[in-house]
């Protein structure tokens, strides 16, 4: 197989993982209600056919990073794929709700599997002055993903009802699984002598899961409740002994070269901060654009669709401007960006002009795609030889994580009077604003970590 052939094959196997799971998660909000009706679910276990994922994924990103590490990215990537493929087609089945939630649990698994590969393997198949528009091309079409999921999920509940939404993975998830075997990607050696510390991964799928289920319950008790405050001090404890644990092991679950990486931190840190920012605002402004605005699902997708498409075109301008000006400047401008379109956000209202509107999601959009490639583009391109798989679990741990902290801290905001019967609600713009202009104050944070990045492009143009 020649160099090229096999770059545009690894281009193509990452950016259908990718999509694969990015879809899954749109489009299930679509299919939720039906589920509902069709099983006769309560609210709560609906909502777990989403959280029982989001934590599996959460605790496992890491660990899976570094089994692909040490038993190789190709062959994680392969059980992932056909795992995914096989649980979606277990749901599309399922004749309860228990059968769904645990099934999507298993999803999770697996899903948690797949992701770090997608990232890892593009590092030995492309050199480093082109690995910067490979990641490009994998951000833009997970922007495409997260648009087109509302949709196509809509068609096919529409025509064929919830069920089919899981079908749908199942031949995509069984042809990638095909491309997964051709692939012929040399492989560095592994690192260290392999052996997993199970009691540090134990501890890190703990912390990691509790601490995503406490945030997942966050809308519907709030902060100070006392489940919340537990499970918050649970992970905490969960994580300071996960330190400890580290220090003292031989093989750490993230080794000493990576934890040691300023890059490698910087990123995390600033796509925890940003991802916790931009889907708290997602979430925020569908309540605006719905209950305030008098929107439909369909129009407040339309509303929101400059995001998408400032993404998708803002994703290869980030690589070059990434080349040419090197990571702090363009995180520092994705930030800003970022924080600005917040803000325009705030403003909101039944009364708001839409292109103000739709500029604010423009500026956002842009922002959130330099953040993304800067720091995707870092993490693949630093990771210390070996480590590709655990660098890539701990990016994609930063978007799972960053997102339900984001999420939790605009619902508690826009439902925090409500509950106590003030006057504010869900359906307040005031209540939004205030909870967007926080969303903004987080993501400003961002910056401090920005700010750490190397300040000048990469040799030979490489892409972080």
């Amino acid at each position: 197989m020649s160099a090229g052939i096999r770059e545009r094959l690894v281009l193509v196997v990452s950016v259908a993982g990718a999509m694969l799971v990015a879809l899954d998660g749109t489009v299930l909000l679509v299919a939720q209600p039906g589920l509902q009706r069709d099983l006769g679910a309560s609210v709560a276990q609906v909502q777990w056919t989403s959280t029982g994922y989001l934590v599996a994924v959460a605790a496992l990103l890491v660990i899976a990073g570094r089994l692909g590490d040490r038993y190789g990215h190709r062959r994680l990537l392969f059980a992932g794929v056909a795992g995914f493929g096989l649980a979606s087609g277990g749901i599309a089945v399922a004749p309860g709700v228990g059968w769904v939630i645990g099934l999507r649990v298993a999803q999770g698994v697996f899903g948690a599997l797949l992701q770090p590969a997608t990232l890892a393997l593009l590092r030995p198949a492309y050199p480093a002055d082109r690995l910067g528009t490979a990641v490009a091309v994998r951000t833009s079409a997970i922007g495409v993903a997260a648009a087109a999921g509302p949709v196509l999920g809509g068609l096919l509940v529409g025509q064929w009802g919830w069920r089919a939404v899981f079908w749908m993975n199942v031949p995509v998830a069984l042809v990638l699984a095909v491309l997964v075997l051709a692939l012929r990607v040399p492989a560095p050696p592994p690192a260290g002598d392999g052996r997993l510390d199970l009691v540090g991964a134990g501890l890190l799928a703990l912390a990691l899961g509790v601490f995503v289920e406490t945030l997942s319950g966050v809308p519907g008790r709030g902060w100070t409740a006392a489940p919340t405050v537990w499970g918050l001090a649970a992970a905490a404890g969960l994580a300071g002994a996960l330190v400890v644990q580290e220090r003292r092991s031989a093989q750490p679950i993230v080794p000493s070269a990576v934890a040691g990486s300023r890059s490698v931190t910087a990123s995390m840190a600033m796509l925890m901060l940003i991802s916790g920012g931009m889907f708290g605002a997602l979430f925020a402004a569908t309540f605006v654009l719905q209950d305030v605005v008098g929107l439909g699902p369909f129009a407040s997708g339309v509303r929101v669709l400059p995001l998408t498409v400032l993404m998708v075109l803002g994703a290869p301008v980030a690589a070059a401007a990434l080349r040419r000006y090197g990571p702090r400047r363009v995180a520092v401008s994705g930030v800003a960006l970022v924080v600005l379109g917040l803000v325009g956000l705030s403003g909101l209202g039944p009364h708001s002009a839409w292109p103000v509107g739709g500029a604010a999601f423009a500026v956002l959009g842009a922002g959130f795609a330099a953040v993304m490639v800067t720091a995707t583009g870092t993490v693949v391109g630093d990771a210390p030889p070996g480590y590709a798989g655990v660098v890539g679990g701990l990016k994609q741990t930063a978007v799972n994580v960053g997102p339900a902290f984001g999420i939790a801290v605009a619902a508690s905001m826009m439902f925090l009077k409500s509950a106590s019967g003030g006057p504010g609600s869900a359906g307040s713009a005031a209540a939004t604003g205030g909870a967007l202009l926080v969303l903004a104050g987080i993501a400003a944070l961002g910056l401090l970590p920005a700010g750490l990045l190397p300040g000048r492009p990469a040799p030979a143009g490489a892409a972080g």
